[in-house]
């Protein structure tokens, strides 16, 4: 049996820096995403799900517990290892779409694979097929401004996909958008995930979204609880 895509075992963060009482986020934090699968993590504001999800995401470092990604233990990993799996392993989607604005679609996904060590033809072509799952071949030379809210954020999954992740995580991906535009880019993402295989861990407040994926996982009181 394979192992795990992601699992966490015991993960702990409190914040202290500048509060007058000490802030226990994760109080021992559970999961494990196995390959292909999709998750939803649910959670009210502020619980700790952008922590939780900074955390395994390797952007963020926990005060206690394990993280081991596709079976290779990542706490305590030096910085060099932490980055190449951040960017060779791991894809990124926020609720805004941090596009680079002088860049156009095509060039924001070009970029990651370029700093991946993929050539500039190679680069174009994968950024091409992504944009093409899209609908988004005819906006590839269209800077962010350029674009729709929706469009963006479909460029912003085209660039999380770029250098071919096992994992995906999504904090409120759809969260910036109105709800008809929110249903038809989540579509989008949904396609894009089950059609790589990609395993995909998304924090959303949408609960109808969220019944499409394959299971539900509550952050509640600093800790994960099904459904």
């Amino acid at each position: 049996m394979s192992d795990p895509v992601l699992r966490l075992s015991g993960i702990r963060k409190t914040y202290t820096r500048d509060l007058a009482k000490p802030v226990e986020v994760l109080r021992g934090v559970d999961l494990s995403l196995t390959s292909g699968e999709m998750v939803a993590l649910v959670a009210p504001s502020g619980a700790g799900k952008s922590t939780l999800l900074h955390i395994a995401g390797l952007l963020d470092t926990p005060d206690g517990g394990t993280l081991a990604l596709g079976g290779q233990a990542m706490v305590g990993a030096n910085d060099r290892a932490r980055t190449a799996a951040r960017r060779q392993d791991i894809g990124f989607v926020y609720q805004f779409h941090h596009l680079l604005p002088e860049f156009t679609a095509l060039e924001n996904i070009m970029l990651p694979q370029r700093a991946n060590g993929r050539s500039n033809s190679a680069a174009q072509d994968r950024a091409l097929k992504l944009l093409a799952k899209v609908g988004l071949t005819d906006r590839a030379g269209h800077r962010p401004a350029e674009l729709s809210g929706g469009e963006q954020q479909r460029v912003a999954f085209c660039r999380a996909l770029a250098n071919d992740p096992k994992l995906l995580l999504a904090d409120e991906p759809t969260g910036n958008l109105d709800t008809a535009t929110a249903e038809t880019v989540f579509d989008v993402l949904i396609g894009l995930v089950r059609e790589t295989g990609l395993t995909a861990l998304i924090a959303t407040h949408n609960m109808a979204l969220a019944a499409r994926m394959d299971r539900i996982v509550r952050l509640e009181s600093g800790v994960l609880v099904d459904g």
